[in-house]
């Protein structure tokens, strides 16, 4: 593991970056080890809420009707499989890390649309 981490660390960024980040997802997916029903809940509003923003606001937007509903199908996607894992009950770590996607695709096309 030391030799992947000093990969990383020399790809990224420093070694102190890339263990602050994991320690930080590591505290984040024990936090919602614990509590994973209601943190699942209130993600799925959360991010269901979102998604729809971001698809709504890419349809408003001026460009090529291909390329809107490319994204408008990925972000459906990710949301949908994010729904999924959290009804089906899979592993925490599994249902944080579309979470994390979900919720990154939507935020990263609803500032893209903003300007």
């Amino acid at each position: 593991m030391k030799d992947a981490t000093a990969i990383l660390a020399s790809q990224y960024g420093s070694e102190k970056d890339i263990h602050g980040l994991l320690k930080w997802y590591n505290g984040l997916l024990a936090e919602f080890k614990t509590k994973e029903i209601g943190y699942g809940a209130i993600a799925i509003y959360v991010q269901s809420c979102l998604g729809s923003i971001a698809v709504m606001l890419l349809m408003m937007h001026h460009m090529p009707g291909a390329v809107k509903f490319i994204f408008a199908f990925l972000i459906t996607i990710i949301c949908m499989c994010f729904n999924g894992a959290v009804l089906s009950q899979q592993q925490s770590k599994i249902v944080l890390n579309l979470l994390i996607l979900s919720i990154g695709l939507s935020s990263a096309v609803i500032i893209a649309n903003l300007f």
